[in-house]
């Protein structure tokens, strides 16, 4: 990343706060992984906030969602009480734009199968920005890889698969409003993988894809601006996050897409002890957010010891359902 861009990227950066309230472009939060003094362990922080949105004439779910940079899928698992086709108009909802940051060993770009989001850390100014994503779909899963970027194209031809060609009649797309690259093509070392955008924008959210990984066009059009070949790119599998603000510890949980994980309590309870703070956490607190699964960052206990049972002694911490996507 050339000199000329780093100096004017905190500019840019801040510039986007601001703009993130029109909801043009993503946000970007200042982070710092903190080091528990007494477990050790790093711990994730959490970002954002949440906003309010009055629902106007005629939107759905897919309108607001893009709006604030989210996944259809996440507003509506975030408010299953309102029909996400026919919000009631002049309806205020909240807008769910807290996330605790993943798990990362390189700070550069980490993406969460489940979560369905892509962080872009820029570790010399401490600032992270933050993009929902699209994913693969049964059979053409995403896989977890650690990767770099390979190649960047604007305006990509695509060729089409052979077990796609009798569904597109053609065995390449070229550039334009019908090809599903959308306008930039980022290639990564996994053979067949990038990061692209997209014909279908309300796909981003979803599992959609064959494999790759999908993003709105205006944010395909930053996120090229900020990387570049070698940047290292991790795709993780991570439904269950742990992080801390204020002194709190929180709990985030997201669907398991791809069934990966045996028993969410048992899961849960790994990352907990892990991080030193199974003496901190509260397990009915814990037990709900597993539970609900909105996918949101939720307190679930504090960083101060002495004051909250062990979750290996507490009977309360209960079997964990699966709640079906």
């Amino acid at each position: 990343m050339n000199r000329i861009f780093l100096f004017l990227l905190p500019i840019l950066l801040c510039l986007s706060l601001s703009a993130g309230q029109t909801h043009i472009h993503a946000a970007a939060y200042p982070y710092r992984i903190i080091e528990d003094a007494e477990g050790g362990k790093a711990l994730m922080p959490v970002i954002g906030y949440f906003q309010s949105h009055e629902v106007g004439e005629g939107q759905t779910f897919l309108q607001i969602a893009r709006k604030y940079g989210l996944g259809y899928r996440q507003l509506a698992r975030y408010h299953p009480e309102i029909d996400p086709w026919i919000p009631e108009e002049g309806l205020k909802i909240e807008i769910p734009g807290k996330w605790i940051l993943p798990p990362t060993r390189h700070e550069e770009v980490v993406v969460n199968i489940p979560e369905m989001r892509l962080y872009r850390f820029f570790r010399e100014i401490s600032l992270v920005k933050t993009y929902p994503v699209g994913i693969g779909k049964d059979g053409a899963v995403t896989p977890v890889v650690e990767a770099r970027v390979t190649d960047m194209v604007v305006d990509p031809s695509w060729t089409v698969p052979p077990s796609a060609r009798e569904k597109y009649g053609r065995r390449v797309i070229l550039p334009g409003e019908n090809n599903p690259l959308g306008g930039f093509w980022i290639g990564l070392s996994e053979e067949h993988m990038g990061i692209h955008g997209t014909n279908y924008p309300w796909g981003v959210g979803g599992m959609v894809s064959r494999g790759c990984i999908r993003m709105y066009k205006e944010h395909i059009r930053q996120f090229f601006k900020e990387v570049e070949t070698g940047t290292k790119v991790e795709i993780i599998y991570e439904p269950v996050k742990i992080g801390v603000r204020d002194n709190l510890v929180y709990m985030e949980v997201h669907p398991d897409v791809y069934g990966l994980i045996p028993d969410f309590k048992d899961h849960a309870r790994e990352l907990i002890k892990s991080r030193g703070l199974d003496s901190r956490v509260d397990p009915a607190m814990v037990n709900r957010c597993l539970e609900e699964q909105k996918g949101v960052p939720v307190p679930v206990g504090t960083r101060l010891s002495g004051t909250s049972p062990s979750v290996f002694d507490a009977e309360g911490f209960g079997n964990i359902k699966q709640k079906e996507d």
